[in-house]
């Protein structure tokens, strides 16, 4: 069915291109008939030009039918090279690797935001002239939250088949990635937006969806699938979870203090 579907949509694509190519020559077409007529009525002018007496003023005839078709071939070849030229884009990368280490932590849940954000300043000019600047911003994230297996202490019990739960952390937002769209902006000439207007609106926003994964489900979501995780791989060892509740206990002390640097995404 699949290969089906990829031949239906193969043939759709080979019936536009024969169509797009069908137009392209009748457009051809087009264009040699109106040159062979334009050609035909510039000499039937030069033809009456010679019969008549008034020589003078089919002169002036004629040349204003030669501008016209100068005129209208020089605006065709500049407006074909303007579009046929593509803009040049320059551009340079360095990246430098900071630091690199192991780390074992694992990502249990996944969730997606959209947060309006509306940012507005008000200054006055010389202290009494009001100015605003508005902007109207629509975020959307996706935030991974998960645990760090290296703050995990437990001990394992060989003769029963027991693993206890001595020590587990709270789930962590192991990173975010934002993606930025500027709606409505409003700003006036002695009250324009700058960088560091921009970064801050970037970091208010950020927040926002940092407060609202917070209070949203990924929490208890990333602690059950854990809880989910650790009792099947202890099971398939035949080794059993003692105390599982202590997990389900961490969705309420969510930590951020790991965040890693997001992907930001500014339109």
């Amino acid at each position: 069915m699949w290969l089906k579907s990829k031949k239906i949509a193969f043939s759709k694509s080979l019936s536009l291109l024969k169509l797009k190519k069908m137009n392209f020559n009748k457009f051809k077409i087009i264009l040699w008939s109106l040159g062979i007529l334009m050609v035909v009525f510039v000499g039937f002018f030069l033809y009456q030009m010679t019969q008549s007496q008034n020589i003078n003023s089919m002169m002036t005839i004629l040349m204003l039918i030669l501008g016209l078709i100068l005129g209208g071939v020089i605006a065709f070849l500049a407006s074909n090279k303007m579009k046929a030229e593509p803009s040049v884009i320059t551009e340079s990368s360095h990246t430098i690797a900071e630091s690199m280490r192991k780390v074992f932590k694992v990502v249990s849940a996944e969730g997606h935001f959209s947060e309006i954000y509306n940012y507005e300043e008000t200054t006055k000019l010389f202290k009494f002239i009001p100015s605003t600047k508005k902007a109207l911003v629509i975020i959307q994230a996706k935030v991974l939250v998960g645990y760090d297996f290296e703050k995990f202490k437990w001990e394992v019990d060989e003769v029963n088949k027991k693993v206890k739960l001595l020590n587990f952390p709270a789930p962590e937002i192991l990173s975010t990635e934002t993606d930025y769209k500027y709606y409505n902006i409003e700003e006036q000439f002695f009250n324009l937006f700058s960088k560091d207007d921009l970064a801050k609106i970037q970091q208010n926003g950020k927040q926002q969806v940092i407060e609202a994964a917070k209070k949203s489900h990924l929490p208890e979501v990333a602690a059950e699938q854990m809880r989910t995780l650790l009792t099947e791989l202890l099971a398939g060892k035949n080794f059993f979870l003692e105390n599982a509740a202590v997990i389900s206990e961490s969705k309420n002390q969510i930590s951020y203090h790991a965040i890693v640097p997001e992907r930001d995404n500014m339109n």
